[in-house]
This record gives C-alpha cells, structure tokens and sequence, in this order.
C-alpha cells in the first residue's frame, strides 16, 4: 500500500527564542525537507516581572518557551509540521504541549546535552563540531521516529542554518516594528 499524500509530506518546524531586554521573543519557521520557507511566525514580548520569577524559580525559562512562546506560534501557524526543532533546551518542553516531536539541536560540548544522551534521548550523537541531536526526555519513544525523519531530510540540509534566518527575519521585523503585534 503507498503512503497518503499527508503521511508522505514531512515539515519541519524551527523554533528558537531570543532574550533581549524587552523581553523573550520567539520565532518560529516551517520548511519543507528542503528548508524552503512555508510559514513563519513572532511572538509578542514576554517580559516576567520579578514575582514571576521568584514563584517560577528554575521553571520560568521551560514555561516562557514552551508554554507561552512555542506554544502559541505553534498553534496560529496554519502549516503544520511533523517534526519541532529548537536550538534552545528549554523549550524541548513543548512536546509536553503539542503531539508533534519536539528536539533539541544542543552545541557541542554542553553538559546537559551530554546527560540526556546517557538517559537515552540522543536521536544522533555529537559529531563534527555539532552536538547531539535530544528528545524530551518523557518521550523515549520518538527517538525511533525522529530518527526515520531525519533520514528522509537531504543529507546536504544544514539543520542548524534555519535558525541564523530566523533571528535575521526577527531584526528585520524589530526594524519594521512588527515586533510589538500579536
């Protein structure tokens, strides 16, 4: 039986969140295996005051990325994707949010990294300067799916590169002051 048109297409969503001074901004990109452009995504600021960030302690980063930033882009984008990558670990809590893979592309060297690979959430080791490919570590069992995904990606598809976009598009869009909409 061949596959349906919807179980063959493969999207991938590209999620990373910015710390500046007004606040966490995220952008979010879904391309096709190519890294063609399909749709993209802003947040608005968010800005926790201080009560936040002592009632939230080491829960606030997971819960401004996931919760209130990956969460919201990922739901007003109208192109869906199967496949979630962030260059930011804390927003790997997504997957806790959406039924969709989520994954972190981790630098090379970095300590957590290097625990959830020993906990058994590495799709791919760190190779060639790049770090470990991760899942959520509650979600053991997209590591097999996750990696036939990533096979089906062109071997020549920097996955690393959709994120230097998409903090350029954000520039641009603080430029254009589109940055202060929802």
């Amino acid at each position: 039986m061949a596959p349906t048109t919807a179980s063959a297409t493969l999207n991938l969503g590209f999620l990373t969140i910015l710390h500046e001074t007004s606040g966490y901004l995220g952008g979010y990109l879904v391309t096709n295996l190519w890294g063609r452009p399909l749709e993209f995504r802003l947040s608005t600021a968010v800005q926790p005051n201080r009560v936040q960030q002592i009632l939230y302690a080491g829960t606030l980063q997971p819960y401004i990325f996931a919760d209130l930033i990956g969460k919201t882009l990922v739901d007003k984008t109208s192109t869906a994707a199967q496949l979630v990558l962030t260059d930011r670990e804390p927003a790997l809590d997504l997957r806790l949010r959406i039924d969709v893979p989520v994954v972190w592309l981790a630098a090379a060297g970095d300590p957590l990294a290097g625990t959830l690979a020993q906990n058994g959430a590495c799709v791919r080791p760190a190779k060639d300067n790049q770090g470990p490919i991760l899942c959520h570590p509650r979600f053991s069992a997209d590591v097999g799916v996750v990696g036939e995904m990533l096979n089906r990606i062109d071997g020549g598809f920097d996955l690393t590169e959709p994120f230097a976009r998409i903090r350029e598009a954000i520039g641009e869009a603080r430029k254009m002051g589109v940055t202060n909409r929802s």
